[in-house]
């Protein structure tokens, strides 16, 4: 019987039509609560015909180890930066991914840290749970500035909310599409720079890759308004946290919203936990049921289709 591990907790944790499909396929499955490390990986690395995975640490080390035995990985969701590609693609491992399943979802959760963030929503929130009537004046959203850092599915969908809102619109990325930066009034930046000094909000919506790293660092994020608000639900190490806790003690830029962080879950002494102006919620912003349906379902499609023989939904290494 094929063995398969899957550990993505969101799969595992919300109901949907995905359990019965992933059921129906006859395979053993091994449950595990990632995202899981690279030593643990390397543990359970071997016994597997096939990952059904997260976030998980599938480094060169790992993939190595899993064969002869591991046929395919099926990514559930987009971002690959945690699966050494080069190394599948090289040790003939497909990996399989799911696009186009949570552009709403993140969208959405973009704007909540957003409104989050400018309304002081969570503060707020809390001062009221504690029988307090303390209220701490926010800013408007119409009319600011916002700086999209990509523009695919996730970038055009903040974009098409962001118009709905009143704001001016900024992109920023290699993927450019010229009818739709026109219907919705965006100005493309050559330079990331200058992005950074004209906006009020920048939303970051690229993928982490070794020239997005530290995107924002000590070098840029001086450029940014004190009244600028970053908003993170792409990778946390796109920002260069050093840089960030700086200009977020120093008052040089208002907020900080993020989905993300750069070690998930983060340390009970991580610098961002406890900030004033610090918005951070645990990766949930593709955690809606209906777009974990979305990702669960293209993934077992994937894995099931690839197993049997037949063209997966969408992968990611050719060869």
């Amino acid at each position: 019987m094929t063995r398969v591990l899957l550990t993505t907790t969101s799969f595992q944790d919300t109901p949907g039509a995905h359990h019965e499909l992933l059921a129906a396929a006859g395979f053993e499955i091994v449950r595990e609560r990632g995202p899981l490390s690279e030593a643990r990986m390397l543990e359970l690395a071997g016994q597997f015909d096939a990952y059904l995975c997260g976030d998980d640490a599938l480094t060169r080390a790992v993939i190595s180890k899993s064969l002869p035995r591991l046929r395919v990985i099926s990514k559930y969701g987009i971002g690959l930066d945690r699966i050494d590609l080069g190394a599948a693609t090289e040790l003939r491992v497909p990996v399989l991914f799911t696009p186009g399943v949570n552009h709403t979802s993140v969208a959405e959760h973009t704007f909540a840290l957003l409104l989050a963030a400018v309304r002081n929503l969570v503060p707020e929130a809390n001062h009221v749970a504690r029988g307090q009537w303390t209220r701490i004046t926010g800013t408007e959203l119409h009319g600011k500035t916002l700086g999209i850092v990509g523009l695919g599915r996730i970038g055009r969908e903040v974009a098409v909310r962001a118009r709905a809102f009143g704001m001016r619109l900024l992109g920023y990325g290699t993927h450019w599409d010229p009818e739709f930066a026109g219907q919705y009034g965006i100005t493309r930046m050559a330079v990331f720079n200058d992005l950074l000094r004209e906006s009020d909000v920048v939303s970051l919506h690229t993928r982490l890759k070794p020239e997005t790293r530290h995107l924002i660092n000590p070098g840029n994020i001086a450029l940014l308004k004190p009244t600028a608000v970053i908003v993170n639900c792409a990778r946390g190490e796109l920002v260069e946290l050093g840089a960030l806790v700086r200009a977020l003690k120093s008052g040089s830029i208002l907020a900080y919203a993020a989905d993300v962080l750069d070690e998930e879950p983060p340390p009970a002494n991580h610098p961002l936990l406890g900030l004033p102006y610090v918005v951070i919620t645990p990766h949930i912003g593709s955690r809606t049921h209906e777009s974990v349906q979305r990702q669960a379902t293209c993934a077992v499609e994937n894995l099931t289709r690839f197993l049997s023989g037949r063209t997966p939904i969408a992968q990611a290494n050719l060869f």
